[in-house]
């Protein structure tokens, strides 16, 4: 239920800002119980990317392409539909898959560059995060893959009732903790398990555990 009412707040909180600038389409609810997940959504199945290539899978409906060098402030993963126009990973990939719910994978297991989607750039591609003018990275490799939930929004200027701080500004993030290490900007549909608030540098930082 915690997590039904926090995605189904997300949702009211995205249809209700200035700054999404495109046709949002209605969508699902999540819904937890120990052992299973259930979901409803009239949004339509999306199919997502790998990276690394100009021609989708078999199963896949959309395309990557890499711009820049790996490893320097130039490097950005951008998305790309059927038509070859750009897309953004974070408001035109529906919350909704085919049988689970989409995760836009940022950050591949085993790796530690710190890698986001750039939600303060056109379409958002996916670049290294940067702070202080350093390029981000983990201490060492993660032991699971990192990304976010598409269509959803931590609203900054909305104050937690409980913990009294406000959203960070982002998707909501997910930690995917199934064995295989999946490709950074793969759409990979998950089942949460659970989820976290955290307080990141004073701000709320939600984090869905999923597989």
């Amino acid at each position: 239920r915690r997590f039904s009412s926090l995605i189904q707040h997300h949702q009211q909180q995205i249809q209700r800002s200035k700054k999404m600038k495109f046709s949002i389409p209605s969508l699902a609810l999540l819904a937890i119980s120990t052992g299973s997940a259930n979901a409803w959504s009239n949004a339509n199945v999306f199919a997502g990317a790998r990276p690394r290539t100009s021609l989708a899978a078999a199963l896949f409906s959309v395309s990557t392409e890499i711009s820049g060098e790996t490893g320097t402030e130039s490097f950005r993963l951008g998305f790309k539909d059927t038509d070859g126009s750009a897309i953004s990973p974070w408001h035109d990939i529906p919350l909704k898959g085919d049988k689970g719910y989409n995760m836009v994978v940022e950050i591949p297991k085993m790796t530690k560059a710190k890698m986001e989607i750039a939600t303060k750039e056109e379409s958002n591609p996916i670049a290294q995060d940067i702070k202080k003018g350093n390029l981000r990275d983990y201490h060492g490799p993660i032991f699971w893959n990192y990304g976010c939930l598409p269509q959803t929004w931590e609203d900054p200027n909305e104050e937690h009732p409980e913990l009294k701080v406000f959203g960070d500004d982002d998707p909501i993030d997910v930690v995917e903790i199934g064995s295989k290490s999946l490709d950074m900007g793969s759409v990979t549909e998950v089942k949460p398990l659970g989820v976290l608030a955290m307080i990141d540098d004073g701000e709320l930082d939600w984090k869905v555990l999923a597989i």
